[in-house]
């Protein structure tokens, strides 16, 4: 689908913020012979005359040009010029000898007013392209003086008495009278400027024709839709158009416009033929454009070429066969999908429509770019859509459906973008997104119309004029708000500095008096290097889209939980149906039926971005089971229960399912799960040790799990008047350094503490039992200590925090077995161990 979403940010594609910040530029085109007055006061930037441009670059580059036009059957063009004859007597010698030498397009070209005949070795149809071959002296074929000789149908530039340049054997050229038939007449002599072999390189601007500088105009403005029109016709007519600016300007414009198909057509040839010069944003949008089309294990492929680029891994971090973390996650989302029904709402048109938000338990507010004018459709230059408008529908409580859009306030609307809109707790203020507006489109220096967020408040029955926020710039954009459930906190998007990537979530507290405070970015944990946008916060968890995150491809639906005194959480992917291989993005959910609304551009809609609802199957349509894991968190050593703890249920392969807080007394349930069926439960609260424990289920019964929570500091005792950190043992194989799995798992735990101490350091001691002569095991548990070391500084402990990892063989058993009594393997593992002494907390 040819997306309407990349719409400035409201929309996903670019969304308020594109795939890079050109996306933020507005501009707009009546599509009428009428234009009103104000609009003929937008400033749309003109377009440089073609032979404009190319006299520029050959001046700038010494290389001498003439005009002629009115000539009878000669191609309009351009011709690189060798010489100029008086006569025809050595002319067909002179064209044998050139073809001889390569150069099959030399011909001459006759001028019926002076009767001269002009010798050229090629012909290109575009100026840039006569260029180049002159800087290039034709790729080094020909090093003799030329000149370009531009035929058109134009009125002949210079007039009606024109001097023609004749170049010379000795490198000089003369200017020669018209009415000479037979001799050349030198009236001046200059010599002409050298070719610089050290100029800059116009490959890149070579084949660009009309067609293509058409493209180039139209990309520039961000009229996405009309150049990869403008590209797709060049590029499809010879493959000598295919320099790597007119490859990646057409994936690009695809890319912004998600067609993702072309997109991922153009970006493979630009990868076969510019590979190594690919630079790492077209790399990512590569691997997108193939999650897009549903290559999956190509994009996988790339997505490693990316990280290498941008310097998340080495080509030492993974061996070729490896499976990398982001991977993992990403067959993890494939191969798990909710248990939810998806419904394409009636209301969806042709355009986009997208970003709902309740205004209330009956009503929705959303955004479209469907147009109700009677007389004149003013449109988005992006993708030739309308622009964007506030639209109101009521809520089918029955089907989940919204019915009877109609406009929002006109207050609100304008000629330009509204969307991504917000309400209070009460209801009588909203904030919303709009193009920098005040009598006209406001631009920065460079030409950008930022968008801002503005609030209004509702006075009667009707929204008062809205006024922007004062965290907006002229030099950067806000928008996608969304107020926490108290309405005390705003969340937005934005690519103000300070912000991570192309487009980062903040949040401002709302103050008593109405003042803001100073925006806070999210952080890395939420927002990446690429985009993070439409946030929706119900104060438990904070729902958002990103192409930065690992994803199927395009914009995915992402999760976080809110933990009190700690923040956001692990970001977890919805996964399917939620998400898909297109644009996923501006979800919203009533957490108390698990009812909501999100907008995607996925295959089979009925327009470019459309709503969709959500609901889990209805209760009589499930068949019924007591299937169910209940329990209640205390604390290990007080028994004391413990209230909003966060419990995570999984399934076997640690793929997240659920969660739940507990309640105040700390009891917690997980219900309608599948019988016999083995699950895991992960605990989670501050300052204890995370619980994780593997739980299975019976066929319509409770299984009850009581979990006891063991506290960080528990983990620190004092023996024999020595501070230490008292792990379990952590044991060793025989004759072997390595650690063991379950012994990694204490030394996670004393990781814990590590972290939450930061000033805690240790030293670490280690052992070895009686077998073997002594000086191998002391080097035995040297290794041993160093091995347990390295362990705990590659889960983020600095080593600076170790004093020291020293192995003492044998020299201190724990029991008899010194090799003068026979003993188990169970005793002599006593005896293999490491210790952690406390040397400062």
């Amino acid at each position: 689908m040819k997306k309407l979403l990349p719409i400035l940010g409201f929309l996903l594609s670019s969304g308020l913020f594109a795939q890079s910040h050109q996306a933020l530029k507005i501009e707009e085109t009546p599509t009428t012979a009428s234009i009103d007055a104000e609009s003929t006061n937008l400033y749309i930037p003109p377009v440089l005359p073609f032979h404009k441009a190319f006299e520029e670059v050959a001046d700038g580059h010494n290389v001498p040009h003439r005009s002629f036009s009115g000539l009878e059957n000669v191609e309009n063009g351009y011709y690189i010029i060798s010489g100029i004859f008086s006569r025809k007597k050595n002319l067909g010698r002179t064209i044998k000898r050139l073809k001889r030498k390569g150069f099959d397009e030399a011909g001459y070209i006759e001028h019926p007013d002076n009767g001269l005949n002009y010798v050229f070795l090629a012909y290109y149809p575009f100026g840039l392209e006569a260029v180049d071959a002159c800087v290039s002296k034709l790729n080094g074929t020909y090093t003799d003086a030329v000149w370009i000789l531009e035929v058109e149908n134009s009125m002949t530039i210079g007039g009606p008495s024109l001097a023609m340049l004749e170049v010379m054997e000795d490198g000089s050229f003369t200017t020669t009278v018209t009415n000479q038939e037979n001799t050349r007449i030198e009236t001046n002599s200059k010599t002409l400027l050298p070719v610089d072999a050290n100029l800059p390189d116009v490959s890149e601007t070579v084949y660009k024709g009309k067609i293509i500088e058409e493209a180039d105009a139209c990309f520039n403005k961000m009229w996405y839709a009309e150049a990869a029109r403008l590209y797709e016709s060049a590029l499809s007519k010879d493959e000598k158009y295919y320099i790597r600016e007119n490859l990646q300007k057409a994936a690009d414009a695809h890319y912004f416009n998600t067609d993702m198909e072309k997109a991922c057509h153009w970006y493979d040839v630009l990868y076969k033929t510019y590979g190594k010069e690919m630079s790492d944003d077209n790399l990512f949008k590569y691997a997108h454009s193939l999650k897009g089309t549903g290559k999956y294990g190509r994009a996988k492929r790339l997505m490693r070429l990316y990280n290498r680029k941008i310097g998340k891994t080495t080509n030492s971090d993974f061996e070729i066969d490896d499976t990398l973390p982001n991977e993992v996650v990403l067959d993890n989302i494939l191969h798990s999908k909710q248990d939810f029904e998806l419904h394409n709402l009636a209301i969806n048109s042709e355009y986009s429509d997208f970003s709902p938000m309740f205004l209330d338990s009956n009503q929705v507010v959303f955004s479209s770019a469907r147009d109700s004018s009677f007389f004149k459709t003013r449109k988005y230059k992006w993708n030739d859509q309308p622009f964007l408008d506030l639209y109101v529908a009521e809520i089918n409580k029955e089907s989940q459906d919204l019915k009877n859009a109609t406009k929002f306030s006109k207050k609100i609307n304008t000629k330009y973008h509204e969307a991504s809109v917000t309400f209070s707790p009460n209801n009588a203020t909203m904030y919303f997104t709009r193009n920098n507006y005040g009598k006209k489109l406001k631009r920065d220096k460079e030409g950008v119309n930022h968008l801002k967020i503005y609030t209004s408040h509702k006075i009667g029955q009707e929204w008062t004029e809205a006024v922007e926020v004062p965290f907006n710039s002229n030099d950067y954009s806000t928008g996608h708000p969304a107020l926490s459930p108290d309405g005390k906190q705003l969340y937005f998007v934005s690519d103000m500095p300070g912000s991570i990537g192309d487009s980062d979530i903040f949040v401002v507290d709302i103050l008593e008096d109405g003042t803001y405070s100073t925006p806070r970015n999210l952080g890395p944990g939420v927002n990446t290097e690429k985009r993070e946008m439409f946030p929706f916060f119900n104060g438990k968890k904070l729902y958002f889209s990103s192409d930065g995150h690992t994803g199927l491809g395009g914009l995915d639906i992402f999760e976080t939980a809110y933990i009190q005194d700690k923040g956001f959480g692990e970001v977890i992917n919805m996964g399917i149906p939620f998400n898909s291989n297109k644009d996923d993005f501006s979800y919203i959910v009533n957490e108390e039926n698990d009812r909501g609304f999100f907008a995607s551009n996925r295959e089979g809609g009925k327009g470019d971005d459309d709503i969709y609802s959500f609901k889990r199957p209805d209760i009589e349509e499930v068949p019924a089971n007591n299937n169910a894991i209940a329990g209640v968190i205390t604390e290990l050593v007080t028994g004391d229960f413990m209230p909003k703890t966060l419990v995570h249920l999984l399934d076997e392969n640690g793929i997240k399912l659920k969660e739940t807080m507990t309640e105040e007394d700390g009891s917690f349930m997980f219900e309608d799960l599948d019988g016999d069926t083995k699950y895991s439960l992960k605990t989670v609260q501050k300052s204890f040790f995370v619980d994780d424990r593997p739980v299975a289920t019976k066929d319509n019964r409770t299984i009850n799990v009581d979990i006891p929570m063991k506290r960080l500091d528990e983990m620190i005792t004092v023996e024999q008047g020595i501070k230490k950190l008292k792990t379990e043992m952590i044991y060793f194989e025989f004759d072997r350094s390595e650690v063991r799995a379950e012994s990694a798992k204490e030394l996670d735990k004393l990781v814990s503490v590590m972290k939450e101490y930061p000033n805690m350091a240790i030293k670490i001691e280690s052992h070895t039992d009686s077998r073997g002569s002594r000086s191998y095991n002391e080097y035995l548990s040297d290794k041993r200590a160093k091995s347990t070391r390295d362990y705990i500084i590659s889960k983020g402990i600095d080593a600076s925090r170790i004093e020291s990892a020293i192995g003492y063989g044998e020299s201190q058993l724990l029991n008899e077995c010194d090799g003068t009594v026979a003993c188990s393997e169970e005793t002599h593992l006593l005896n293999r161990r490491s210790e952690f002494i406390i040397v400062r907390e």
